[in-house]
C-alpha cells in the first residue's frame, strides 16, 4: 500500500471536529487528548503546521508549533471566560485551506511572519474549544490534554516531513498540503450546502 492510499484511508475515517459547545466530554485530560484526534479540521491543521515548519526549517521548526500551542491556550482561556471572538468556525475552516496551501506551495516565510500566521489561526482553534468547557479544574485539564495532542500532531507533521526529505520524497510533503486544501474545501462546501 502506498503513502497516498494510507492518507486517503485516514481521511475517510476522520469526521469534522464539531468545535461547538456541547459536543463530547470536555472535563478531563483524556477527553482533551482525544478531541483533536477525531476531527479532520484539527488533524489537518495541526499536521500542516508541522509540515510547514519542517519545510521552512531552522527556528521555524520549533517557533511555529510553540506559537500555535501558546496562542491556542490563550484562545482557550478567552473561550472559557466567555469572551466572544467573531467568525470562529469560518476561521477554523479557512485555516485548513490556508495552511494546506502554505505546505502545498512550500511558502518560504520569515519566521516572525509565519508565527503570526499560525498564531492567528491558533486563537480561533483555542477559542472554539475553550468555549466548550466550564471555567473549572476539569476545563483546565481538558485544555492541557488538547495542548498535548496538538503538540503531538505538530511533531507528527515535522517527523513525516523529515522522513520524506531523507527518503528524497519531498513532493509527498507538498501533496499532503494539497490534501489539506482539498479537505478544507470539502468542509467549506459542506457548510455552505
Amino acid at each position: 500500500m502506498n503513502v497516498f492510499s494510507i492518507v486517503a484511508l485516514l481521511l475517510l475515517g476522520i469526521s469534522p471536529a464539531l468545535a461547538h459547545v456541547g459536543h463530547g466530554a470536555t472535563e478531563s485530560f483524556a477527553a482533551g487528548i482525544m478531541h483533536p484526534l477525531g476531527g479532520l479540521d484539527h488533524v489537518a491543521v495541526m499536521v500542516a503546521v508541522g509540515l510547514w515548519a519542517a519545510l521552512n526549517g531552522g527556528r521555524a521548526l520549533w517557533i511555529w508549533p510553540c506559537a500555535f500551542v501558546g496562542v491556542m491556550l490563550i484562545g482557550g482561556a478567552l473561550g472559557m471566560a466567555g469572551i466572544a471572538v467573531p467568525f470562529v468556525e469560518p476561521a477554523i475552516l479557512a485555516s485548513v485551506v490556508a495552511l494546506g496551501l502554505m505546505v502545498a506551495l512550500a511558502v518560504d516565510m520569515p519566521v516572525s511572519l509565519g508565527a503570526l500566521v499560525v498564531s492567528g489561526f491558533a486563537l480561533f482553534h483555542g477559542h472554539a474549544h475553550g468555549s466548550e468547557v466550564a471555567e473549572n479544574i476539569g476545563g483546565v485539564e481538558y485544555m492541557a490534554g488538547f495542548a498535548l495532542a496538538t503538540a503531538t500532531l505538530h511533531l507528527t507533521g515535522i517527523g513525516f516531513a523529515q522522513l520524506m526529505t531523507r527518503s528524497h520524497m519531498c513532493p509527498v510533503i507538498r501533496t499532503a498540503g494539497g490534501l489539506c486544501v482539498f479537505a478544507g474545501a470539502m468542509m467549506i462546501g459542506a457548510t455552505l450546502a
